[in-house]
């Protein structure tokens, strides 16, 4: 454990599109900072297909993610890989804590820590974790080509998802909850188009298996019927909960954990404390988007520094 005297002008949490963001503004401000994270491209990383981002007309998350820090290297940013797990504020300094105990000082913070899968948190899921159940599509579908497979949840995300693992896999199911997938028309008519078979107002019981999945056990919930489907891969989309938990009562929260700040210049509740990307209280979750608000976070970090001198 290390306690370092050094006091630097800002520490990025986070090393997806927002903190890669906010780290090349940082640079390009001359600004003397750390960048932590241990999941490079954060969430954007696991995205099947990115058509949206300016400039690149299609790619991959993984491709873009490479891309992401191909620019990061060369301005010489190199990501300190461990997670933070305490921000703490003494004499308007902040001292973050890391995963090993160390502690560092900054005037500011930027949290862009993004989110992580939501858990199913049924029988069977820790147990075959690596062995049949997934929370990446991208990372972990190619090793289920010609297999039986099922994701878990009928938003966008699943069904893209299920479209995707459609052009490996034998068979593919999408498993909802409620009476109707919340997926875009577009996008169910094409996985319906694809072969995949989606089951509504299903809840999945149990997840079965020897050495690897096997099974799952669903029940149809007007019925109250238990299934056992064979199946080789679970890929879970159910969602996803803000990396929030290390920044305590510095930050306020909204009902899902997301961290409220000032829009306009992504200043939480404390005073050299900024938050951008997928852990704040905003509606769109988007690669742009958490880009854009790393970029416009520092801008307001520089000002915050220039009239704290």
């Amino acid at each position: 454990m290390k306690n370092t005297e050094k006091i630097y002008d800002l520490v990025i949490v986070g090393t997806g599109p927002a903190g890669i963001s906010a780290a090349i503004y940082a640079y390009r401000k001359n600004l003397d900072f750390l960048m932590f994270g241990v999941e490079k491209g954060g969430l954007a990383s696991r995205a099947i297909l990115v058509e949206n981002y300016p400039g690149i007309s299609e790619i991959s998350g993984l491709d873009l993610t490479k891309k992401f820090f191909e620019h990061l290297e060369k301005f010489q940013i190199k990501p300190v890989e461990k997670e933070i797990a305490k921000i703490e504020k003494k004499n308007k300094i902040f001292e973050l804590t890391d995963s090993d105990k160390n502690i560092f000082k900054s005037k500011t913070v930027l949290i862009a820590s993004g989110s992580k899968p939501r858990i199913l948190n049924v029988k069977g899921e820790k147990e075959f974790l690596g062995k049949g159940v997934s929370y990446c599509v991208t990372c972990d579908g190619p090793l289920f080509k010609n297999k039986k497979v099922g994701v878990i949840g009928g938003g966008n995300s699943g069904f893209s998802a299920a479209l995707w693992l459609a052009g490996y896999c034998s068979k593919v199911y999408v498993f909802e909850g409620s009476d109707k997938p919340k997926a875009d028309e577009s996008v169910q008519k094409q996985a319906k188009e694809k072969g995949v078979i989606t089951l509504t107002n299903t809840e999945i019981k149990e997840i079965k298996g020897d050495k690897l999945v096997k099974s799952i056990i669903v029940e149809n919930k007007p019925k109250k019927k238990p299934e056992e489907i064979e199946i080789d891969g679970i890929f879970v989309e159910i969602g996803y909960i803000p990396t929030s938990f290390f920044v305590g009562d510095l930050a306020d929260y909204n009902e899902r954990g997301e961290i409220k700040v000032d829009l306009s210049n992504f200043q939480t509740k404390t005073p050299g404390l900024f938050a951008a990307g997928d852990v704040i209280d905003f509606p769109f979750k988007q690669i742009i988007i958490a880009a854009g608000q790393g970029a416009s976070a520092i801008l307001s970090i520089y000002k915050f520094l220039e009239n704290s001198v």
